[in-house]
């Protein structure tokens, strides 16, 4: 059976990875997505101010980790 993740998933795994600073292949590994997918994602996020990119690594912000915090807490399933 196949299960699709919602963007909210997805965003909330990236950010989680990128907490300590992470690589894209990091990213695209440990969020299991392709490196197109999550280009658009990294991109998304930047130009939403949750995630900061600093030489090769992306850092979750602290906009971004709130966000993260809110998004957990108001996930029910």
């Amino acid at each position: 059976m196949f299960i699709r993740r919602s963007r909210l998933d997805i965003t909330l795994a990236i950010l989680k990875i990128a907490m300590n600073g992470a690589k894209k292949t990091q990213i695209v590994y440990g969020a299991n997505l392709n490196s197109t997918i999550a280009n658009k994602y990294l991109e998304r996020l930047e130009d939403k101010q949750l995630i900061e990119q600093k030489g090769n690594m992306f850092i979750t912000t602290d906009k971004g980790r709130v966000y993260k915090d809110l998004a957990s807490e108001l996930d029910v399933r």
